[in-house]
């Protein structure tokens, strides 16, 4: 714990290997990455009017990290001095969650989404 507070750390261009434990756990997360992306493209694939979007957000969301990931394992498995920092591993992070605050901000417009359709549909149920 002591290392992950350490800019040292976070900076060194020679890092070394993964342990055992971090390079397991990153794996699961980029499986469970390619599974969503399985999901999002199946759900898409529906085309429901409503979350059509959001589903393409997520889709793109988990495929794109889900490649990111993939090339930050290889680097890092493979020791490529600049490649494999850690500073990677946090800019990632850092890059999923403003992702997903923006995926957030897209579902929170769908009640006003929903209201338009449903006044669009009563509109449209007395014009000829």
């Amino acid at each position: 714990m002591k290392n992950l507070l350490d800019y040292k750390f976070w900076i060194n261009l020679r890092p070394g290997s993964l342990t055992p434990l971090v390079l397991k756990a990153i794996i699961i997360f980029i499986f469970c990455l390619a599974v969503l992306a399985f999901v999002f493209y199946l759900l898409i694939s529906r085309k429901q009017r409503l979350f059509y979007q959001v589903w393409v957000k997520l889709y793109l969301f988990s495929l794109g990290n889900f490649i990111i990931g993939l090339f930050l394992l290889f680097f890092s498995y493979e020791l490529i001095p600049f490649l494999s920092a850690r500073a990677w591993l946090l800019l990632w992070g850092i890059g999923m969650i403003a992702w997903l605050i923006f995926v957030g901000l897209a579902i929170a417009k769908l009640p006003k989404i929903k209201k338009d359709i449903a006044e669009k549909n009563e509109y449209e149920k007395y014009i000829p």
